[in-house]
């Protein structure tokens, strides 16, 4: 009796069928990225000092500029190593007295102004943005910035819990009722995170995104690779990931157009709800159905696909034997994954590089500094990187393996990244071209250790938990601490 491989040469591999369904899996991927590199818009630091409300009425009775408010008032003002004085800290000053002169009012008083003592502020920030952040509304800075961290952390943590138990009930139940299901959750969570009155409920929703996007976005990546022929799947898996990549581009002109994190997060989650209607444009995994012994649905779904590509099913086709993947046992554990030495170095392997990836990729998602401080463009060029990555992993892997391109592209990200430390910065051209080789190899390493991982795990193992999704729950404090 033939496979599912076998029937498909026949009836098409990648024809109008599979080109719709990755087209419309594409766009789930591509939604998928204000998730993962969301932060970047919504946790946004602008520069920011200390409000104070005497301050703020000397300056107006005294008709200063900002520029001399900031020059009279500001600890610190034009030291370079004095940004966190300059930000987090204020004269212990009653600024409402009246002996305060409106020309440089501190040198009235009897201590010279280096001698002065700072405290914390007291009354909160201004901060220098025609827009608004989660930064910004709740006061993530100073004393709070480790708040921030803890936000990009929990969607971290979400993505590793989500991935090891939602791909597990993805095997167990099937791939299109888990699939709805983490859209509606994500949808939904996304909305209720927008709306949150105060930090904590904020933290709770994205956590509860975090749980369900990254699995969703597996069991998508899982669904359309099992759709296509075999000869397809490396190419389709490649340009799955390219579709994220295109999801970058635009995130980045949402947020330009929509400043204020409330708006844009509204704008970025609310199309996920039409991802609900692909209960009725994708089928469940023929594959799937196969290794649960239900063939008939499974025969059902084959011939739906042969009406779509235009191809009749010949007569000696109608009937299906178990492929490779689907003789899979139906209780996969995680002891396949430490069974025999082999599987063990693999499987040692491939949770180094998850860590490495995702740390790095991370990190330099969100500070490439292409652009001189818009971070607009900085992201929408930085994004521009990847595409090359995708095609020199798509000319490579079947002419010469996988393995010397993944060597090479981690190699090429470590020496760059470790170059540009010593770059100084007057040839930022340079820092620019090394920080573009850096981001072109880790992007090809990430898609690669997720190809690769595919191809050696069972599916709710691979891709999920290989020990780099829960080591970025570390990333966001190493990427804000890089960039101060």
């Amino acid at each position: 009796m033939p496979s599912v491989d076998d029937i498909l040469e026949h009836i098409g591999e990648f024809h109008f069928f599979q080109k719709q369904t990755f087209f419309l899996l594409a766009l789930f991927s591509a939604a998928f990225t204000p998730i993962y590199v969301g932060i970047v818009f919504l946790g946004f630091i602008p520069n920011h000092r200390c409000w104070s409300p005497g301050v703020a009425e000397l300056s107006q009775r005294c008709g200063w500029s900002l520029a001399e408010e900031l020059n009279y008032t500001m600890p610190g003002l034009g030291a370079a190593d004095k940004a966190f004085l300059q930000q987090c800290m204020e004269y212990e000053v009653d600024w409402n007295q009246s002996t305060l002169s409106c020309m440089d009012p501190l040198s009235s008083l009897p201590d010279n102004r280096s001698h002065l003592p700072l405290a914390p502020c007291q009354h909160g920030w201004v901060y220098d943005t025609p827009g608004s952040s989660i930064v910004t509304e709740f006061n993530l800075v100073c004393a709070n910035s480790w708040m921030l961290d803890l936000f990009q952390s929990a969607v971290n943590v979400g993505f590793f819990i989500g991935a090891v138990g939602i791909g597990y009930l993805a095997d167990r139940f099937g791939r299109k009722i888990c699939f709805l299901i983490t859209i509606l959750i994500n949808a939904s969570s996304g909305v209720l995170m927008a709306i949150s009155p105060n930090y904590t409920w904020m933290l709770l929703f994205r956590l509860i995104q975090g749980l369900v996007s990254k699995a969703g976005w597996l069991i998508s990546y899982i669904l359309i690779t099992e759709f296509v022929g075999l000869s397809y799947r490396r190419t389709v898996g490649i340009f799955y990931q390219v579709s994220f990549t295109i999801g970058l581009l635009v995130l980045a002109g949402v947020a330009y157009a929509i400043p204020h994190w409330r708006w844009l997060q509204l704008a970025v989650t609310l199309p996920n709800f039409c991802f609900l209607l692909y209960y009725w444009c994708i089928p469940e995994s023929p594959r799937w159905l196969i290794s649960q012994n239900k063939t008939k649905k499974a025969m059902r779904i084959i011939k739906h696909i042969a009406k779509k590509n235009g191809k009749s099913m010949p007569a000696s086709l109608q009937s299906l034997r178990a492929d490779e993947e689907a003789v899979e046992k139906l209780n996969p554990s995680f002891l396949d994954l430490v069974r025999t030495p082999q599987i063990r170095k693999h499987t040692l392997i491939l949770m180094y590089n998850w860590f490495t990836s995702s740390v790095l990729y991370q990190g330099l998602i969100m500070h490439m500094g292409l652009a001189g401080g818009n971070i607009y463009l900085d992201f929408f060029y930085s994004a521009l990187v990847e595409f090359p990555a995708a095609f020199i992993i798509i000319f490579t892997i079947d002419r010469i393996g996988r393995r010397y391109p993944w060597a090479v592209a981690n190699m090429a990200a470590g020496v760059a990244c470790l170059a540009s430390v010593f770059i100084p910065d007057d040839l930022q051209w340079l820092k620019v071209t090394i920080a573009c080789l850096g981001r072109m190899g880790i992007t090809m390493a990430f898609e690669m250790v997720c190809l690769v991982s595919a191809e050696l795990y069972p599916t709710f193992i691979s891709c999920g938990w290989l020990g780099g999704r829960w080591t970025s729950v570390v990333a966001p404090r190493d990427q804000r601490e890089g960039s101060a």
